[in-house]
């Protein structure tokens, strides 16, 4: 029997989403060593078009070749590369499901490899947990003609999208990137306008969602990505996010996703390394499912805009008693896309009550390399293989990332940032 989840949408500037399922942004790492779309990543979103859902959210595109989250991200930063996500988009919409790009800025958040003077906020360095194979450069404080650049590349990112033949894009103002670096106190250091004050803290966020409305027209849908709480003392906090979402029903924001967390406090894959702050939440909340629901319900008080949530829903059980309890109108899933293709459709026809979480027989360690190697298999036009040992998905996962990153400096050659 069909539930909740099939209900329709219509988002504020028309466009109508025909079920309440997205699929999440998650890093696919399938673009080419100039970072242009591929072959691969059309097989790979072509299956999630047929999965069921309303909409697919892609993984972060960058905004700037110079701050990538990973070697084999999508970047639109000049004309090239026009035909290629020409054909992503059709790929990924033709089933007639909304298919949007997240578009994002690194800052910091770049490995030293690729940049070895990223741009944040202020110059303040990443922390990150000691194993985790990460290192990053010192980042330079940006200058008003950094910020006013960054600006203009998310706008201009966006028109290349709608171009394209994309029918959304989301904006990347969580997890710790750029937008982020700016709202969180912790890396914003900044005393000018940009720094100090949420309202100022914000400005760039704004400013960003302002100049790709501009871009984009008033009937191309614009989401954000938002922390609910960067659930780290002394950062970003989930009354600031609530204070953030009164001046969101100002702009023009067709969606507003909350999530959570950071590299520094990585959340969304259920770990804690740093002290929590005021958000911290008693183990017995944390252990349900997705308890990010908890914070957008005082978020949905405020908001206008419709509200997706993202992280940890697997049951229909819990996710059509949060869409009619009115906490949020969009629920996100990402690994039960991977582990099944088909999640969405049997879900919506009520053929499957718990989505798949194959991460529950996974080291949280070994969740990141064991996704994104069944993603690969996914754009060769395999089925995942559910019995992969994840010390095995690690090792096949690091081959691949250091023969991308080595690809993508040989093909920039001499060039410096």
């Amino acid at each position: 029997m069909p539930n909740s989840l099939s209900n329709s949408l219509v988002l504020p500037s028309g466009a109508r989403i025909a079920n309440r399922i997205a699929k999440a942004a998650m890093s696919e790492g399938l673009a080419d060593a100039n970072n242009h779309s591929t072959r691969r990543l059309e097989i790979l979103y072509r299956r999630w078009a047929e999965s069921g859902a309303g909409l697919l959210l892609s993984g972060n595109v960058q905004v700037d070749r110079w701050h990538l989250e990973r070697p084999g991200n999508i970047v639109i930063d000049d004309e090239s590369g026009l035909e290629a996500l020409n054909s992503l988009a059709k790929a990924g919409r033709a089933e007639g499901v909304h298919f949007w790009l997240q578009l994002s800025h690194t800052g910091r958040q770049v490995s030293d490899a690729i940049n070895q003077s990223p741009l944040s906020s202020s110059n303040v360095e990443i922390s990150v947990p000691r194993g985790a194979g990460l290192t990053f450069a010192p980042p330079r404080e940006m200058t008003e003609a950094d910020i006013d650049r960054v600006i203009q590349q998310f706008a201009f990112a966006a028109r290349q999208t709608r171009a394209a033949g994309f029918t959304g894009v989301e904006l990347h103002a969580a997890h710790g990137y750029l937008l982020s670096q700016f709202l969180s106190p912790l890396s914003n250091r900044r005393t000018d306008k940009w720094g100090g004050s949420l309202e100022n803290r914000a400005r760039l966020l704004l400013a960003v969602i302002a100049a790709v409305r501009e871009a984009v027209g008033s009937d191309f849908p614009i989401g954000i990505k938002l922390n609910s709480s960067d659930f780290q003392k002394g950062g970003f906090t989930h009354s600031e996010c609530i204070a953030l979402a009164k001046m969101l029903n100002h702009t023009t924001l067709d969606l507003l996703e909350l999530s959570g967390g950071s590299l520094e406090q990585p959340k969304i894959v259920g770990l804690t390394v740093k002290e929590e702050g005021e958000d911290k939440r008693p183990e017995s909340t944390v252990k349900r499912e997705a308890y990010f629901v908890e914070f957008a319900k005082a978020v949905r008080e405020v908001a206008r805009m419709p509200l997706m949530v993202t992280g940890n829903f697997r049951s229909v059980e819990g996710m059509v008693a949060a869409l009619e309890g009115g906490d949020l109108d969009v629920v996100g899933l990402g690994r039960p896309f991977i582990a099944n293709p088909l999640t969405p459709s049997y879900l919506l026809a009520g053929a499957m009550e718990e989505a798949p979480s194959p991460e529950d027989l996974l080291s949280v360690f070994h969740l990141l390399p064991w996704f994104n190697v069944q993603i690969e298999r996914l754009a060769d036009g395999l089925d995942p293989d559910l019995s992969l040992a994840g010390p095995d998905a690690a090792e096949a996962f690091m081959q691949i990332e250091t023969e991308r990153t080595a690809a993508l400096l040989q093909a920039r050659g001499t060039c410096v940032a």
